[in-house]
């Protein structure tokens, strides 16, 4: 379990939590530092269990998290997020889009990552450059779809 400060949408500092790893300990607490150095909004950063292990409940309220044992979204393998490797941030701003499937469907109006609003994330900005030095991989970069919310250290 990390606890750590990070900046809310309402500009007030909050305390959240997520579940990683053992091994990700230290640099999931090193990149959530940068981001909150970078002045970086994440809304809310709560367990999964929260939401009843419900990866659709947690991102409809727009919450980051990190390990939730379950498949990879629309297949049968066990997604990264199962082995504590992976995190969504704000899935809100930041959706997961193939085709014309976007989650959370909250996420529609931020299909256009070229106007900037706080929460999103972008190629080259403060919180991929953070999470990348930590080597996490953006499944903003992927080409066949896009996961604008996900990091992982295995790029999957």
């Amino acid at each position: 379990m990390v606890t750590a400060i990070h900046w809310g949408f309402d500009g007030a500092v909050r305390a959240g939590r997520l579940v990683v790893h053992v091994d990700q300990v230290d640099a999931m607490t090193a990149v959530l530092r940068q981001l909150y150095d970078a002045g970086f909004p994440i809304e809310r950063m709560e367990p999964i269990d929260a939401f009843g292990g419900d990866d659709d409940a947690s991102m409809a309220a727009n919450n980051s998290s990190a390990f939730n044992c379950r498949p990879v979204t629309g297949g049968v393998s066990w997604s990264e997020h199962s082995y504590g490797r992976a995190i969504d941030v704000n899935p809100v701003q930041n959706p997961y889009v193939r085709g014309s499937t976007v989650a959370p469907e909250a996420g529609r109006e931020y299909r256009d990552r070229r106007v900037q609003r706080p929460g999103m994330i972008r190629a080259g900005d403060a919180v991929v450059r953070a999470f990348r030095e930590h080597g996490y991989v953006w499944g903003g970069t992927w080409q066949a779809w896009k996961d604008y919310q996900h990091f992982s250290t295995t790029g999957r």
